[in-house]
């Protein structure tokens, strides 16, 4: 594919972080003024004292030690180097791993799988253990471009204080994860606390991300016909994320569309391990391997998982010395069948498609798994024969990383889905004649204009399922009644979410448990010219009539508060209750 030359007029790097559940990995661009700008991958790693060659790959694990003081002693490449653990039980150092997983409250994944993830270590929060993983993956990106580019010292020097960064995230993830990442990066001293700083952070979807890298790599562009539809499966160590999307012209240069609301499934390969682990758990619960449980599993990760491929082979698992073994215990994973709800995803993303898909490309680390590849491919084109299964040959793993730097430099989605039906719960005027209201008569109160309400109604601002483009504006009328002008000084209008099975959601009190306060739209509105109005029970109170204008077409939710002419730009707030 070609590249327009940078048009900027200073040089300019963008730094894309895609922090995995298991590995992690750094890919960049440096713009110069009237440069057709290229991607590179950081494939030499920083420990936190000496510079560390990682033998060329482009991936190192997500792993930290912390000191009994909350200090991080090795990260990354070092984490997992000859002897780490020997020195980490001298030092009574605490291990952090799978770390991401905690970042999402609610996992689909089975309870005990659940309470075998590794818990955050010392009192620690995500956010912080993000900061400092950030943190890191920072001074790696410096070494390494200041090592591996010409004059790269004199490089690094004049763009460090104004980076661009790009954080990829799951295809499940929104604003509210979103917030904990941008605060991370402060923490982490990415960027400066301030909007300009917000403003040099990025987020883009981990699906997202791996078609910007199929697209930039050519994979289809000699197979690919306009309006065919591409799935993207993102196979990690977390989760697998589903993106399609379809190509709008011939020009591998235009823009694409989304064509169905992404999907991610908390299934990767780390679920494999922890399936694993309870497995073993049980086999050896009577014999001396179980002090070795740990240990199994990591050699079964290492191993025995990227070389299974028949679920009825026997495969065993290669740990400890000759002696180690136990007849009694049929050591091995071979019966054990492990069903995968990627295949019914794969077909759920075909058949809401607004487009045919015809191409089914797969990427990320777990891809590498011929038994994932080979299951999904033949049992899927059981029920339809006619879908064309892509794996690229290599660098599967740092699809999303150079994927991310694609979207900032060229950006070709240009439309998505909606993942969900999104409005707001206010109140609504007492009709004792509907049959809906008459039914939440107990909920009925008086407002301070005097009117019988009833509150938990929900108004829809946008569907799920919609197609939306990156300008379109939903719009919501609304009005607030409060019983001092002051109060306007922090007006604060919620956004709620519905995740459930409902085609048109209209009470919360109706499966309440899919309703989601998503964020809070908030804006200084103290400034409007407000009349008092009097109750029709007594009393004065002041009212403004006002529209929330929400942009759900871009990769970060975007709000803003309109009022007759006037538009305004609002502050999203994920409080506690929203996250």
């Amino acid at each position: 594919m070609s590249r327009a030359p940078y048009p900027g007029s200073s040089r300019k790097l963008v730094l894309a972080f895609d922090v995995g559940t298991t590995y992690s990995g750094i890919s960049y661009s440096i713009l110069d003024p009237g440069m057709v700008p290229s991607i590179k991958a950081v494939t030499r790693f920083a420990f936190l004292h000496p510079y560390f060659p990682s033998g060329g790959g482009s991936k190192i694990p997500t792993v930290m030690w912390y000191d009994r003081n909350g200090n991080v002693r090795a990260a990354g490449a070092e984490a997992t180097r000859d002897n780490i653990e020997e020195e980490a039980a001298d030092g009574q150092w605490v291990k952090a791993e799978w770390f991401k997983l905690h970042l999402r409250a609610k996992l689909d994944i089975d309870q005990t799988l659940i309470e075998n993830i590794p818990p955050l270590p010392l009192d620690k929060t995500i956010v912080q253990l993000f900061a400092d993983f950030l943190k890191y993956l920072l001074e790696c990106a410096s070494h390494y471009i200041q090592v591996s580019e010409v004059n790269g010292v004199n490089l690094w020097a004049s763009v460090e204080k104004d980076i661009d960064f790009v954080l990829s995230h799951p295809n499940g993830w929104d604003g509210k994860e979103q917030e904990k990442l941008r605060t991370a990066a402060v923490l982490g001293g990415l960027i400066p606390d301030t909007s300009d700083g917000h403003a040099r952070i990025s987020f883009v979807s981990e699906g997202e991300a791996s078609l910007h890298f199929i697209i930039q790599r050519g994979e289809l562009s000699t197979n690919l016909k306009n309006g065919e539809g591409i799935l993207i499966v993102d196979a990690g160590g977390g989760t697998i994320d589903l993106s399609a999307y379809r190509q709008r012209s011939q020009d591998v240069n235009t823009s694409f569309e989304e064509i169905a609301a992404p999907q991610c499934l908390f299934y990767g390969s780390v679920t494999v391990n922890l399936h694993a682990k309870v497995f073993l758990q049980n086999v050896l619960k009577d014999s001396p391997f179980v002090n070795e449980l740990d240990h199994i599993v990591h050699c079964f990760d290492k191993m025995t998982k990227m070389r299974f491929k028949d679920k009825d082979g026997s495969q065993y698992i290669k740990f400890g010395g000759a002696r180690d073994n136990d007849a009694e215990l049929n050591i091995r994973a071979g019966r054990s069948s492990w069903k995968v709800r990627i295949i019914q995803a794969v077909l759920e993303q075909r058949s809401t498609s607004r487009n045919n898909i015809i191409h089914v490309v797969f990427v990320g680390g777990f891809a590498a798994s011929d038994w994932l590849y080979e299951q999904v491919s033949s049992l899927v084109n059981r029920v339809d024969s006619a879908l064309n299964f892509v794996r690229p040959e290599e660098q599967l793993n740092k699809a999303v990383s150079d994927g991310a730097v694609s979207f900032y430099l060229d950006h070709f989605v240009r439309t998505r889905i909606s993942k969900a039906t999104y409005g707001t719960v206010c109140s609504i005027t007492y009709d004792p004649r509907d049959k809906e209201h008459q039914k939440r008569a107990a909920t009925k109160f008086r407002a301070l204009s005097g009117e019988m309400r009833i509150p938990d109604i929900f108004y829809t601002v946008l569907s799920k399922d919609t197609q939306v483009s990156e300008t379109m504006e939903f719009r919501g009328p609304f009005n607030q009644k409060l019983a001092k002008k002051a109060d306007f000084r922090t007006f604060s209008s919620p956004v709620w979410s519905y995740r459930g099975p409902l085609p048109e959601p209209k009470w919360k009190d109706v499966d309440p448990a899919n309703y989601t306060r998503l964020c809070n739209i908030e804006a200084d509105l103290s400034h409007l010219p407000l009349t008092p109005l009097r109750g029709s029970h007594g009393g004065t109170y002041y009212r403004i009539d006002y529209d929330v204008v929400l942009l759900f077409g871009l990769t970060e939710l975007k709000a803003m508060i309109a009022w007759e002419e006037e538009v305004s730009p609002a502050k999203i707030i994920y409080d506690k209750a929203a996250r």
